[in-house]
């Protein structure tokens, strides 16, 4: 009896623990972070994960959990900013090179085309930018990778990664090779991320046929217990009557995404779904909230899981197991880099971003080179990769070419409540060889500005690295169009300025975030007005004609997260310039000076100007400070010296108007800008601006300009401004005052981003 009642506990003692437990992740975009929550609520509770399946993030947050890293590791990562940026497709701090940053424009979409030798268009359908989310993949599986020898199996826990071919419209399990690449396919959600080659193929988002790889865990590992979390709503048999309409918007999810069938969890399983009903597949700024909505849903069924899973693993031994895991890391010594799809001669190019081939790189040169070069828009279809050599113990870095995007069409522009809304286009051509060739023209068209612009810029990569930039600036304002549709009673501004400027730009990098340059330029504008503020039909207009040479130079730098209506980051730019132009003026029936001026002037000036916002929680607190100090001289009238005059230009709608208070050859100015973040994308903007002119533009009894230098005079201005980042642009209803007799309370709404080329003068 004794005998038969030992070997029954026997026998339930080694059938519980022997019992293996493998762990399944679906995909759900953000909602997959739910799945940190679950592992550290299985941990805590000593239960086991022998085997862990996933897709997508599933795949993401499996996959480095396979690779060694605690649960408290992997929240650490996806609650951090820099997880953040990954995700938004924006560089990590310090990641930026400034070096490669093009002038803003008031573009909001760009559409990306590979222009090939027939001429055929092929286009470039993905909508996010991976450079960043690429890179820390690699960077973070790279050596865990290295310790499995690129072997699943041998990973800390057995991992298996789903993706799929679109092509055979079949799932593909990946049981080896790169783990960053198998974990980054399978997350390639259609039309959102480019899809990668993994052992020649294409792959895509593993959610696309298996969303929920319960059959791969059985198939691949057979364990005793599956443990399967699901993330996805998807998990309709029925038609979801009464609930159509809301989830109609989500329709293409649901087109992409296969059905998460709970039905496929054995019942000897347990299945988890927690309460994600709150947040959607892009709600990855509310990481810790899902994090905690997973843990919740795991404790609440832990009674249940203990009941079907007899084997306990203590925290400890888990700890010792992880850590004889990760200290077999070697640490990244990279001795080889690899360009795939790349001519001779663009490999010596690219090597310049690498110490110009100098070996070894330590894991810093490599991520520094990295970032120098997809910096530059044409190098957002690189794909970067670690591989192990076992012989020599060290790295090789790999730089694959995906499809490139050689020609991009963008289209932008702005709608307003005033008469300064215009239609935006640019084209851009990049031509890749031993040097890197990117050709612009660029289009705004409306009733107050219309502008062309052709432009090339021409990267070499020797002597250090710099490029040369020259251009045609074609531009011409009308500021008489520039009328306010609500307010009725300003006077309107009778100045036409045509603007043209034939210049070329050297530019070099200093350090890693400025951004040298010297350039030269002729110019030639063309100013029409009139001295009295109304206009008669049958006046004539002064023309002042401007024509001569500009040479300069100076430094910029910037890291502000939008281009207009920004909120974090920082901004300075330096420059110095000298001037030498002919003055012709042609007085018209309104000036009482009947003469024609003929004369030479020329003169120098020098402008900074700082910008940086600090941010903490919901408000961010920035400041501007600008000068300007130059010995320009007056022109042939007061009207003509004073709109060709430095002007302060604080307010987003400054540039299109005359605004005389606000001009002076020397001044100092600064304001104070308040922004509360009120929900995501929607702004409050408070900013305040005081302009102290060091001498004031004048105007005598002859209409002729007089410089005041005793002027005690400072001028306001300020801005209310509610303002919703969207995909076209900010959309800001705003109320502006300025110090200034024509132009004070004003109410402006505008669509899009009101940018304007700098004119020859700036």
């Amino acid at each position: 009896m004794r005998t038969g009642i030992f070997t029954l506990l026997l026998f339930i003692s080694t059938t519980t623990f022997s019992q293996k437990v493998g762990l399944v992740f679906s995909g759900g975009a953000a909602k997959g972070l739910a799945h940190v929550g679950v592992l550290k609520a299985l941990e805590e509770n000593e239960i086991p994960i022998d085997y862990v399946a996933g897709t997508s993030m599933g795949a993401i947050v499996g996959g480095c959990y396979a690779a060694g890293m605690s649960p408290g590791q992997i929240e650490e990562i996806v609650t951090s900013k820099a997880f953040l940026d990954w995700v938004n497709g924006r560089f990590e701090e310090g990641n930026q090179y400034y070096y490669f940053k093009k002038e803003e424009d008031p573009s909001f979409v760009k559409l990306n085309l590979a222009l090939d030798s027939t001429f055929n268009f092929l286009l470039n359908t993905s909508l996010a930018n991976d450079l960043s989310l690429n890179f820390a993949l690699a960077e973070k599986l790279a050596q865990p990778a290295a310790i499995a020898k690129n072997n699943f199996d041998s990973l800390f826990v057995p991992l298996r990664v789903v993706a799929s071919d679109i092509f055979t419209q079949t799932q593909v399990v990946i049981d080896s090779g790169a783990l960053s690449d198998a974990l980054r396919a399978s997350q390639t959600v259609p039309f959102f991320y480019n899809p990668i080659r993994v052992g020649g193929k294409y792959l895509f988002d593993g959610g696309v046929y298996n969303n929920f790889p319960v059959d791969v865990v059985q198939k691949a590992f057979h364990p005793d217990v599956i443990i399967g979390c699901n993330v996805s709503s998807k998990v309709y048999d029925k038609y979801p009557y009464g609930e159509d309409e809301k989830l109609v918007s989500r329709s293409l999810i649901y087109m992409l995404l296969d059905k998460s069938d709970p039905t496929r969890i054995p019942a000897n399983g347990v299945y988890i779904q927690p309460d994600l009903k709150e947040f959607t597949a892009f709600d990855f700024a509310k990481a810790k909230a899902l994090i905690d909505s997973g843990y919740a849903m795991a404790i609440r069924q832990m009674p249940e899981i203990k009941a079907k899973i007899g084997v306990r693993r203590t925290c400890e031994n888990v700890a010792e197991a992880r850590n004889r895991f990760n200290n077999k890391t070697t640490p990244i010594k990279v001795t080889q880099i690899t360009f795939d799809g790349f001519t001779r001669g663009q490999q010596k190019y690219l090597n310049r971003f690498f110490k110009n081939g100098k070996r070894p790189l330590y894991f810093k040169d490599v991520k520094r080179g990295y970032f120098k070069l997809v910096s530059d828009d044409y190098f957002n279809n690189i794909y970067p990769s670690f591989s192990f050599n076992k012989a020599t113990k060290d790295f090789s870095f790999k730089l694959a070419r995906r499809q490139p995007s050689n020609f991009q069409i963008n289209f932008g522009g702005e709608i307003a409540t005033r008469n300064i809304s215009n239609i935006y286009l640019g084209i851009n051509y990049y031509s890749f060889q031993k040097a890197l060739t990117h050709a612009q023209l660029n289009f705004a068209t409306g009733d107050f500005y219309k502008s062309m612009q052709v432009k090339a810029r021409f990267d070499f990569p020797f002597l250090g690295q710099f490029y040369l930039e020259p251009e045609i600036t074609l531009n011409n304002w009308n500021f008489f169009q520039s009328n306010d549709i609500i307010v009725k009673k300003n006077t309107p501004t009778v100045l036409n300025r045509v603007d043209r400027k034939y210049g070329v730009k050297l530019g070099i990098p200093v350090a890693r975030q400025i951004k040298a340059y010297l350039q030269g330029a002729y110019i030639s504008n063309v100013d029409q007005y009139i001295d009295t503020k109304v206009l008669v039909s049958t006046d004539t207009l002064d023309q002042l004609e401007l024509h001569g040479v500009r040479f300069g130079g100076g430094m910029s730098f910037s890291s502000l997260n939008r281009k207009q209506y920004p909120s974090e980051g920082k901004a300075f730019s330096v420059s110095a310039n000298y001037f030498s132009l002919l003055e012709e003026f042609k007085p018209g029936n309104t000036s009482v000076n009947p003469a024609s001026v003929r004369a030479n002037q020329s003169w120098w000036q020098a402008k900074f100007s700082l910008e940086q916002y600090l941010r903490k929680g919901i408000y961010s607190s920035g400041y501007l400070l600008e000068g300007v100090f130059s010995d320009q001289p007056t022109f042939a009238n007061y009207y003509g010296t004073i709109i060709n005059a430095p002007a302060f230009n604080p307010l987003q709608d400054s540039r299109t108007l005359l605004l005389k208070n606000f001009r002076a050859f020397n001044y100092v100015a600064g304001g104070w800008r308040n922004v509360f973040s009120i929900r995501r994308n929607l702004d409050f903007r408070l900013e305040g601006y005081l302009f102290k002119p060091l001498q004031v533009v004048g105007e005598d009894d002859t209409q002729h300009a007089k410089i005041d230098q005793q002027i005690q005079q400072i001028y306001f201005a300020g801005m209310a401004n509610l303002v919703m980042h969207s995909t076209v642009g900010p959309i800001s209803l705003s109320v502006n005052y300025y110090d200034d007799p024509n132009r004070q309370l004003a109410i402006l709404l505008h669509v899009g981003f009101l940018l304007f080329n700098k004119t020859s003068l700036e």
